[in-house]
């Protein structure tokens, strides 16, 4: 640019600055009453706290006279790099000078005659910023360094951390599950012997009665009874002495279950400690993935296909997750988004957003998706008692409405666009007009909700073969229907419209429970049960165990034990509360460490025991060995705080 000796020594107390940045400036009359130019671009890298040094060129020579005759004021407008907008600032000329090797080109100096004292300070600060720039950087750059190092070694040691509490979790599931079959083989020993002493001791009983009745008879003679006496005698002896071994036996049998079910015990609380930890890392996986600028959760970490995605779905369970642990402020960040940046079409959403920019990922509307938005806004105001997201809760109801009354039959299609029905989505919109209408008291929402049911009862429940059908003329099995049928109707109401809760569990785990190998991340092989997303015998496939539905099915069984409970049908509750049990327990053995970097290996759950396979109901699981799923994720948590989300919690 121009050099030192140009700016002379009254020009001193000017900061030389190593970068340049734009200026405009507008020829003013000395009076400030009229423009004598149009706007002039010009340029600087010399400021000080007073006034300015501008390097203007192929400026017309009227212009230049003006300047030099210092006939005119300067009207500047100081673009900042960075700054939003640029600063405005009124100066008068106080020196001018021509640059030799440039012919075109003119340095001006100006003193500033008016601008504001907050603006300067930012020119100025820029200008000190710019000056100290290089050492501090350097300095910065070092410490960052340091810091990053330190960083990498604590974020390694805490990834190797997280990946080695989920793998001992694994080992405690497997220990368990060893104890416990040991506890079945000796119980079964056990069963086998308390048989063989019931017969030994059913042939003494026999026997004894025998040498009663040689005793009786009269007409045997003594010699030859006394004789079988002893023959009879000798067995009995030998039969007590085998019963006496198996006594033995059995007291042995007793004492090595008395140590495995101390083992048992041991290693049951060490697994609900470690399932403690990781149901909280599973938490804080949910919490790192949310994006900062849009409020957003990747669906899916380690997909290899859908990439950056964000579906609504997922985004309304993670929601929820937040609104269990009281971390409203991210509750918010969500909602926030749909309320104030989302695109939408017709008063809903669209199914996905990309996480990084909020952009729509696919241009697809479907109810349920929005249905489900709706759900977890209520679930959020009913607990803070906060409404101020309730109108966008209200808009998704109303647009839900005009689709029911679109329907002669009160039930709401796929979307505005689809024309089929599905059963998944109707039974969200009754909990989410139930739940409108018990934190609104707007007889409308209950209206519909009972539109909702007449509806059910004609396409849904109607079929006595199939409990639950999938959808309006569709009788596929869909474990979720089945699992949704228990949460957002309940057991009680299910029973007042003539079907029975416990034949849709029994046919849904006949028809839907499977064993299946799950390969994890590390290579190893465990095998698990819970529920397919269709009958495996449908599919060629061989069964898949969806972490999502399973967990759907565990909140279903707790539901069940909570009203047998209530009945005060004991018996039937703890059968159902085991069962809970038990598959939460072969959850945990699907528990893998987060695939990415961000996720630091805190716990989290894949979409499915297989990766790209078909689900029997339109899509595939996702591509990737260990992809960590929010709706896999999000719904064990549920499962795990008995937290049913088609239902308002008291």
């Amino acid at each position: 640019m121009f050099k030192k000796e140009y700016l002379g020594k009254e020009r001193r107390q000017y900061i030389r600055l190593d970068s340049v940045f734009p200026v405009r400036m507008r020829l003013l009359s000395l009076d400030n009453q009229q423009y004598l130019s149009d706007w002039i671009q010009g340029f600087t890298n010399n400021v000080s706290k007073k006034g300015i040094c501008l390097q203007i060129n192929n400026l017309n020579t009227e212009s230049v006279e003006l300047i030099k005759q210092k006939k005119i004021k300067l009207s500047l407008e100081i673009e900042l790099p960075l700054g939003v907008h640029p600063v405005s600032a009124l100066a008068e000329v106080v020196w001018v000078r021509d640059i030799p090797e440039r012919a075109d080109w003119i340095l001006i100096g100006a003193r500033y005659e008016r601008i504001e004292s907050s603006q300067n300070n930012r020119i100025m600060r820029y200008a000190w910023t710019k000056r100290l720039f290089l050492p501090g950087a350097l300095t910065i750059i070092f410490i960052l360094g340091l810091g990053f190092a330190f960083n990498v070694y604590l974020n390694t040691k805490l990834i190797k951390g997280n990946k080695a509490l989920v793998n001992q979790l694994i080992q405690i599931l497997q220990d368990s599950s060893i104890a416990k079959q040991k506890i079945k083989e000796i119980n079964r020993e056990k069963q086998d012997l308390l048989l063989k002493i019931q017969a030994l001791e059913l042939r003494i009983q026999n026997i004894e009665k025998e040498k009663v009745q040689l005793l009786e008879e009269e007409k045997t003679k003594r010699i030859e009874a006394e004789k079988k006496i002893d023959e009879l005698n000798l067995q009995i002896d030998r039969l007590s002495q085998e019963k006496a071994s198996i006594q033995e036996r059995l007291i042995d049998l007793q004492s090595k279950e008395n140590a495995v079910t101390e083992e048992l015990l041991r290693l049951d609380k060490k697994k609900a400690n470690l399932e403690k930890a990781n149901i909280e890392k599973m938490y804080h996986w949910l919490s790192v993935h949310q994006n900062p600028r849009t409020g957003l959760i990747l669906s899916f970490e380690g997909s290899s296909d859908i990439v950056d995605w964000g579906f609504i779905y997922d985004q309304a369970l993670a929601a929820q997750v937040y609104n269990i642990f009281s971390d409203y402020q991210r509750v918010k960040k969500i909602f926030d988004f749909f309320q104030k940046k989302a695109k939408r079409k017709g008063g809903l959403f669209f199914n996905a957003y990309y996480v990084s920019d909020g952009l729509p990922a696919e241009y697809i509307i479907h109810s349920g998706p929005n249905i489900w938005l709706g759900i977890a806004i209520l679930q959020y105001t009913k607990k803070t008692q906060d409404t101020r997201y309730l109108d966008l809760a209200e808009e998704i109801a109303r647009v839900m409405m005009d689709l029911q009354n679109q329907d002669k039959e009160g039930g709401i299609r796929g979307g505005p666009d689809n024309f089929w029905y599905s059963t998944e989505h109707n039974l969200d919109a009754y909990a989410f007009f139930n739940m409108l209408y018990k934190i609104t008291a707007k007889e409308y929402y209950l209206k519909a909700a009972d539109k909702i049911i007449n509806w059910l009862l004609l396409h849904t429940y109607d079929h006595p073969d199939v409990p639950v059908r999938r959808g309006k003329g569709d009788a596929t099995i869909a474990t979720d229907t089945y699992a949704w049928s228990i949460a957002s109707l309940g057991p009680q109401r299910l029973e007042q419209l003539g079907m029975n809760p416990d034949s849709i569990m029994e046919f849904a785990e006949d028809n839907c429970k499977v064993e299946v190998s799950f390969i994890r991340p590390e290579g190893r092989m465990v095998r698990v049960k819970g529920f397919d997303f269709a009958p495996q015998r449908n599919l060629a496939r061989g069964g898949v165990v969806s972490v999502e539905w399973t967990a759907q099915m565990i909140i279903s069984f707790k539901i069940m034990a909570d009203y047998y409970y209530k009945k005060e049908m004991v018996a039937k509750a703890r059968s159902y509360e085991r069962k809970a049990e038990d598959y939460m327990a072969e959850l945990a053995n699907m528990i893998i460490s987060s695939p990415s970097a961000s996720g630091q290996g805190e716990s989290c759950l894949p979409y499915a025991s297989q990766d790209y396979v078909d689900t029997g109901h339109g899509w595939f699981t996702p591509k990737g060995k260990s992809t960590g799923s929010v709706a896999a994720t999000a719904y064990t948590l549920f499962a795990y705080y008995n937290y049913n989300p088609l239902q308002l919690e008291n």
